[in-house]
């Protein structure tokens, strides 16, 4: 299902939020060819299509919680964001890492926001999802602004955590736990 995440009486956004697919490799490598964009992630300079175009074609797999959503303007695909299962361990099933990105055009005019409130809606409401984590690095103002906007704290600081051109850099940990802890709403006993 595609949305645009306005409201009634408010105006219509400009981009449309749905699922990545395959199709989006060039907009991915793109996107990651801005040096602000790829700097502030774990993404490596020179993205290539097809390095994006297998990576999309494991994404959103249908036997798992996973969820990578694209903000879409006109069919150019403008952010990025993703929830992914924390790994395989059992007692660990009810985390998700989420990461995201965005066109440094469209950064500070709502995309990002409105990537969260999907995917914190869909880790709230659908995926059984009690603690959705992230590392970001402590100089990325904007993005901790965003990540604080919609109750994640930081939890601890990883010196040295990743070289960023030339440098290493630290990273915040941060975490934001269901807003309400879910309950029964069958028959009390």
């Amino acid at each position: 299902m595609e949305t645009s995440p306005s409201e009634p009486g408010k105006p219509a956004t400009p981009w449309t939020l749905r699922r990545a697919r395959a199709s989006d490799a060039e907009a991915f490598a793109r996107l990651m060819a801005e040096p602000e964009v790829f700097g502030n992630l774990m993404q490596l300079p020179f993205p290539d299509a097809e390095l994006w175009r297998a990576r999309l074609a494991t994404h959103n797999p249908p036997d798992k919680a996973d969820l990578h959503l694209v903000a879409d303007v006109g069919g150019v695909v403008v952010g990025s964001a993703g929830l992914n299962t924390a790994g395989t361990a059992l007692r660990r099933r009810h985390v998700m890492d989420l990461g995201m990105s965005v066109d440094l055009a469209w950064q500070r005019r709502g995309v990002g926001s409105a990537l969260m409130e999907a995917l914190c809606m869909y880790a709230d409401r659908w995926a059984g999802v009690l603690r959705l984590e992230l590392t970001v690095f402590a100089d990325n103002v904007a993005a901790l602004a965003l990540y604080r906007k919609f109750g994640f704290e930081q939890e601890g600081l990883h010196r040295g955590y990743a070289m960023r051109d030339g440098e290493y850099v630290d990273a915040y940990c941060m975490a934001r736990l269901h807003p309400h802890l879910p309950r029964w709403s069958g028959t009390p006993a």
